[in-house]
């Protein structure tokens, strides 16, 4: 069901891959509640996703961008705003990746030069996309923009390795860089702790189908799905929360609260 809760507003979304990623199906919901919008991603994760199908679906416009690159960043956001006719409304930052974790590289033993890349992909690239924006001033006031994160970034979580550091590093930055574009043009900055989500991303992380059931059945209610991370991001671009800002919003049907679940504890006694 629709509400037009995004009528009239322009977006950037970053980061639709296939049909089971969080921006795609974001991009989805932010068409079906009146938004218009471009889509971006890297130029090598557009050749190996479907991004072309998506943006004729919502009758979106594609601008490849590195988001680790200040130009092409100036790029996107001036041809966008062209593109759109006017200041931009709403951004997704849903940018990851971990090489140390693609070669089960131990948290311990990490390579550091994998580690920085890690870090300047997943997390400096947010700080890159306001600052550039900022610089250009193409956000209206009360505009939204909205990052992903995980737990990982608060709780240990061994699987997990140097992006957990790379998310503590993201929820950061949209405090501090909330605190200044708040006080100056009233533009809200929050980032999304989603439950484990079956990604193509999240997927690839080892152990990972084990630890998606651990959390479904800590959940009281259960896992939150995709299509359900996108209506809480749809909300927060929305008129709706104007007052939110600088948080980590825990997307994730109560796990983060849950110390034991009697699901779980039933499990160890039957053992």
């Amino acid at each position: 069901m629709a509400y037009n809760l995004l009528k009239g507003k322009r977006g950037i979304i970053t980061g639709a891959l296939d049909e089971n990623s969080i921006a795609w199906k974001v991009a989805q919901r932010a068409h079906e509640e009146g938004a218009t919008f471009t889509l971006t991603n890297a130029p090598i994760a557009m050749r190996m996703g479907e991004i072309n199908k998506l943006a004729e679906s919502t009758g979106s416009k594609i601008i490849p961008a590195d988001a680790t690159n200040i130009d092409d960043l100036t790029k996107l956001y001036s041809e966008s705003m062209d593109l759109l006719g006017g200041k931009i409304d709403f951004v997704l930052h849903s940018i990851g990746m971990s090489v140390n974790i693609r070669k089960n590289i131990p948290y311990t033993e990490l390579n550091y030069e994998y580690f920085n890349k890690g870090i300047d992909v997943s997390a400096l690239s947010f700080h890159k996309m306001l600052a550039v924006a900022h610089k250009m001033d193409a956000l209206n006031e009360h505009a939204s923009v909205v990052a992903l994160s995980y737990i990982a970034a608060q709780r240990a979580y061994p699987f997990y390795t140097d992006m957990a550091d790379i998310k503590a590093m993201l929820e950061s930055i949209a405090r501090t860089f909330g605190y200044h574009y708040g006080k100056q043009k009233k533009v809200r900055i929050n980032t999304i702790s989603q439950s484990p989500t079956k990604t193509t991303a999240g997927s690839g992380i080892k152990g990972f189908s084990d630890f998606y059931d651990f959390a479904n059945n800590q959940s009281p209610l259960g896992n939150a799905s995709a299509d359900d991370c996108a209506n809480y991001c749809v909300s927060l671009f929305s008129d709706l929360t104007r007052m939110v800002t600088m948080q980590n919003l825990f997307h994730d049907g109560g796990y983060s609260k849950t110390g034991a679940s009697q699901e779980q504890l039933d499990m160890l006694g039957s053992r």
